[in-house]
């Protein structure tokens, strides 16, 4: 009889927990109203700090006094902040968060001509991408256009790739052709344009830097370097490293991150088999190596540290990643990509994550780590942990 009891009782409290689950549909409107809330904060704070068509601020980071760091336009964060006010736009249709979209992706145009760095791809695709997507403005469609031809300036036939970074006093290394795995996020900008602007150039630029990375960035076990440097002449490896890592052998999160979206991207657009298997195959490494909760430590070969950081941005970005993949594969696969992204998203959408209303000077959420081994930017909020977060939680809606 006690046994019955006990089952009885296990059931009625496993029901109770089940009936407390919140859906992923009030999920969603959770965020995407305190997105709403804390976003005009952040833009008030940006007001506040002087901003101006001629002084455009950009939110960077809110220190661990609760101070708002900011940037200016050239940045390679500028896209995100008001990439992420087109994706609560595009959510509540508030001609409000519209307006601020607006106000923060137009300061970015002169950045169309920009030829000097390779985040020309984050900054306008997010920002005039997102923005011409849901209004079809057509001079966000000519910064696209622009933008994408400064960019496969940095395109060295010989390696292959575009080039990263050019010389700076802050680099380590006297790099010759550096390429490191984010930008394969940038080859979507070409990837658009090629298609708004019907340049076939463009295409063939991306693919060449697609097929070069996936050659020379990944191990065999579907991991990646963080930075490859090339002979600008010969073509040659010269060298494959981190800069942003543990070690030069290790999986850096976010980088991980980077590779896995990027090549579903590739995907998407060029139907191409091989990014696909290859997208698979960096699922297939990243997912078994999750923490429980399915938010990475900075590093997948960190976790070892006592008390080491995870990073909020590396899973919203994998998320993201998975629930556009879990298209794309045989249903088995599918199903487990979209459990991963839907255990990413609850984890960051609960308190230890989201932040309050009020808190980190507007930003989303909490627990992103830029660079560790800089110690720039650790354990505090970031733009691009917001903005994939919430592209990851529209995904998953669409996905349904």
């Amino acid at each position: 009889m006690d046994k019955i009891l006990l089952t009885g009782l296990l059931a009625c409290l496993a029901a109770v927990s089940c009936s407390r689950t919140e859906s992923m549909d009030d999920l969603t409107e959770r965020v995407f109203t305190r997105a709403s809330e804390q976003f005009a904060l952040l833009d008030a704070n940006l007001d506040e700090a002087g901003f101006s068509e001629d002084n455009a601020l950009c939110p960077r980071y809110a220190d661990h006094e609760g101070n708002l760091v900011t940037s200016n336009i050239w940045w390679w964060c500028s896209g995100f902040y008001p990439g992420s006010l087109w994706l609560v736009y595009e959510y509540t249709g508030s001609e409000d968060m519209k307006a601020l979209a607006q106000k923060h992706t137009e300061v970015l145009d002169s950045i169309r001509f920009r030829t000097n760095d390779h985040d020309v791809g984050f900054q306008l695709n997010c920002s005039y991408g997102n923005g011409y997507r849901l209004t079809g403005n057509q001079e966000y469609k000519a910064v696209l256009c622009d933008g994408a031809h400064s960019l496969a300036t940095r395109f060295n036939p010989v390696v292959g790739c575009l080039r990263s970074w050019d010389p700076a006093p802050d680099h380590i290394a006297a790099w010759k052709f550096p390429v490191i795995i984010d930008n394969m996020m940038n080859l979507a900008l070409l990837l658009k344009a090629a298609e708004l602007c019907g340049d076939d150039s463009l295409r063939t630029v991306a693919e060449s830097h697609a097929m070069t990375t996936m050659k020379n960035h990944f191990r065999e076990d579907g991991s990646s370097f963080h930075l490859v440097d090339y002979d600008p002449v010969s073509g040659d490896v010269l060298v494959q490293q981190t800069v942003q890592g543990f070690a030069d052998w290790s999986s850096w999160a976010r980088g991980q991150a980077w590779g896995l979206y990027g090549f579903t991207m590739m995907y998407s657009y060029t139907g191409g088999q091989q990014y696909l298997d290859h997208a698979v195959k960096i699922a297939e490494y990243l997912i078994p190596r999750l923490p429980e909760d399915g938010i990475p430590y900075w590093d997948f070969d960190s976790d070892k540290i006592p008390d080491d950081l995870r990073d909020a941005s590396a899973g919203a970005i994998m998320a993201s990643a998975l629930v556009t993949l879990s298209g794309y594969v045989p249903e088995a696969s599918s199903d487990k990509y979209l459990s991963v992204a839907e255990r990413i998203l609850r984890t960051l959408a609960s308190d230890e994550y989201l932040a309050e209303p009020g808190e980190e000077c507007g930003f989303l959420l909490k627990h992103s780590v830029g660079n560790k081994p800089g110690g720039v930017e650790v354990d505090v909020p970031l733009t691009y942990s917001d903005y994939y977060f919430l592209e990851a939680l529209l995904h998953y809606r669409d996905a349904r």
